[in-house]
């Protein structure tokens, strides 16, 4: 089925142009379908400002006195979202619609990609089949639709998210999140992010063709950009197929994509107190900025609410125990350790959290300690006094000088993929 397009003019897409094309999404496809049961499938709340939350409660608010509606948030291996974060990102939804998620014993396997095409894909670097494993709900005969809500934004794992990514890894297992990871930093960041056909969106349109077309998913994607506490919607898609996704690909490095002529020698990157509670969802800060910032620079991540390394016990247990040490060091460390070898999303992680000696990082943070910082081989700087220099509230988008100092601001990294032209034409 051809995807429904919306952009906006020039204004944002308006609350009531978003309920009138929901209206016209939902006709197309439940036409001719009756409609018992819904499962729908957004981000969580480190996908705050992809608006896939006010969709969601939309969504729930023409269905609910029509049929039953089950929301299954995509976690991947992200810690379950809290109360006030439900109450903050779906409005109006009770909490007893919301299922949780757990990537390790929740899935069921449906099929894999052979080691085979992951080979030719990732053009020699990963020889090995890869699992593909979905969320039992989804597997749920008596869903009658099932949609998948997301935004389209440059991404360090598979170059652009959302699509099908949203299904194999956000509500998807062990297996597959952790190859994928891995696969992505075998490739290359600097190869993929901002790109449609990376290896690891092949192995996830492998997935769609061969195992997730039968299933009746279609799929809501935004493309947004930051607006204060909130964020406009700038364009919708909604389909079962691939156009979707390719029109907000083509959308999404128009508003989230800052070529920049000028290298920065410092950048400073603000972490959203709701949305950023560990390194591994805000290091965001250092891949979404590698490509821009100047060999030799400083990279300053000012993280408030910042209180642990990993969203999962183990995977914060293996950053302890390993700190962001770079691509080769990591590598080394996977062929001399089941641990890593057994959780390769963490070793992936660690490469893309690392600056491999080509800038400096310093978190400054309330919440951990000098020695954990340092630990885990970053810089540590004392959020309270950091500010009193470089104060968000003061600090714009962009270039700023701060006392004679010239600096690049970035008030949140989820939103959008910074990179000097040189860089980006040299991958």
């Amino acid at each position: 089925m051809k995807a429904l397009i919306k952009r906006a003019g020039n204004k944002p897409i308006s609350d009531s142009e978003l309920s009138k094309y929901l209206d016209e999404t939902l006709s197309r496809f439940t036409a001719g379908k009756k409609v018992q049961k819904i499962l729908i499938v957004p981000p969580d709340f480190t996908r705050f400002y992809s608006m896939s939350g006010k969709i969601t409660s939309m969504l729930y608010a023409k269905l609910k006195d029509s049929c039953t509606v089950n929301i299954l948030p995509a976690l991947g291996t992200h810690m379950p979202m809290t109360e006030k974060e439900l109450n903050d990102m779906f409005e109006g939804i009770p909490h007893d619609r919301f299922f949780v998620h757990d990537w390790k014993n929740d899935v069921v396997k449906i099929g894999e990609v052979p080691k085979e095409f992951v080979n030719e894909v990732s053009e020699g670097l990963v020889n090995e089949k890869m699992d593909v494993e979905v969320n039992k709900m989804f597997l749920d005969k008596t869903y009658d639709l099932i949609i998948s809500v997301g935004q389209v934004v440059p991404h360090e794992v598979v170059g652009m998210a959302n699509y099908t990514k949203n299904i194999v890894v956000g509500i998807g297992g062990n297996n597959m999140i952790n190859k994928s990871h891995m696969l992505g930093a075998f490739y290359g960041m600097e190869r993929m992010m901002g790109r449609d056909h990376s290896p690891v969106r092949k192995v996830f349109d492998y997935a769609q063709e061969k195992y997730l077309s039968s299933f009746p998913l279609f799929y809501i994607l935004t493309v947004t950009t930051q607006n204060g506490p909130s964020a406009d919607i700038h364009a919708l898609y909604a389909g079962n197929g691939r156009d979707a996704f390719e029109a907000g690909v083509k959308d999404s490095l128009e508003k989230n994509f800052t070529f920049l002529d000028e290298e920065p020698e410092k950048m400073v990157v603000y972490l959203d107190e709701r949305e950023f509670k560990t390194t591994w969802v805000g290091n965001k800060a250092i891949y979404r900025t590698r490509m821009a910032i100047a060999e030799g620079g400083e990279l300053i991540i000012l993280a408030p609410e910042v209180k642990r390394f990993g969203e999962d016990d183990e995977n914060d247990r293996l950053i302890r125990k390993y700190g962001y040490i770079g691509r080769e060091n990591i590598l080394k460390k996977v062929d001399e350790n089941d641990d890593l070898k057994n959780n390769l999303s963490v070793a992936a992680h660690i490469i893309h959290g690392s600056s491999d000696g080509k800038f400096n990082i310093s978190y400054a943070v309330r919440h951990m300690t000098k020695e954990e910082i340092e630990k885990a081989n970053f810089k540590y700087l004392d959020y309270d006094e950091t500010v009193k220099k470089y104060d968000p509230k003061k600090l714009k988008d962009g270039f700023n000088y701060v006392n004679g100092e010239k600096i690049f601001y970035i008030s949140n990294p989820a939103l959008g993929l910074w990179s000097s032209r040189k860089k980006f034409e040299e991958q």
